[in-house]
């Protein structure tokens, strides 16, 4: 099997949990109540900071200027358009810029967020590829299980689930699943079993971070 064959055997069960879990079947129907959406909203702007390091990493540390360019693209993607978009977005919700740069960001995020970027300082580049995948292939899995439903009535949900549906983020996730196949080819049994680790941790963050934001979730002190 290649990397993509077996980790869909980790990733399933986790991508199946999201999609089952109240926060994501009531977004797809449009009956979620706008604030836990807001919640994650602001969250994942903060989340979209560092997911912008690990690719300033990944264009550091990739082998060849092919893949150099490609990161660097996505981190210039990222911090030039996509948080652009995100605000635009925050704003159909009531959620001003202000708002979204004051976000502290919840346990979950700040752990998940400082699992990527440590993977990414500390790790080979295989590692940050493992660690990364799960971001992209999770919201691309859960995209297109909600657009099969059909689309909801609320704008603003239908709109997440066009963006991570879409051919354009479906194009990005395979490009990410190609890349850890061919990191995988090239790898030994060690680091098959740590990027297995490593795709798992960050497969579970992607399911707390959903589940922080249905139980809106803050410091305890």
């Amino acid at each position: 099997m290649n990397a993509t064959e077996e980790l869909s055997t980790i990733g399933g069960p986790i991508w199946d949990a999201i999609c089952e879990h109240p926060m994501v079947t009531r977004l797809g129907a449009g009956t979620l109540d706008e604030e836990p959406f807001r919640y994650w909203v602001r969250q994942d702007y903060v989340y979209l900071i560092d997911y912008a390091r690990v690719f300033a990493y990944g264009a550091t540390t990739a082998p060849g200027l092919d893949r150099m360019s490609t990161f660097a693209e996505l981190l210039d993607s990222t911090i030039n358009t996509e948080m652009d978009l995100h605000r635009d977005y925050a704003a159909e919700f009531g959620i001003s810029e202000a708002e979204l740069e004051a976000t502290t960001p919840s346990p979950t995020t700040q752990a998940y967020t400082d699992f990527l970027v440590r993977t990414a300082v500390t790790g080979t580049f295989g590692d940050l590829v493992a660690a990364l995948l799960p971001c992209m292939w999770g919201f691309n899995v859960t995209g297109r299980r909600l657009a099969e439903q059909g689309r909801p009535d609320h704008e603003g949900y239908a709109e997440w689930i066009d963006m991570y549906a879409g051919e354009e983020f479906t194009e990005l996730t395979e490009w990410c699943k190609d890349l850890m196949n061919d990191v995988w080819a090239d790898s030994t049994a060690a680091e098959r079993d740590r990027y297995r680790d490593l795709f798992r941790t960050s497969a579970r963050y992607e399911y707390r971070f959903w589940d922080a934001a249905w139980r809106q979730e803050e410091w305890s002190v």
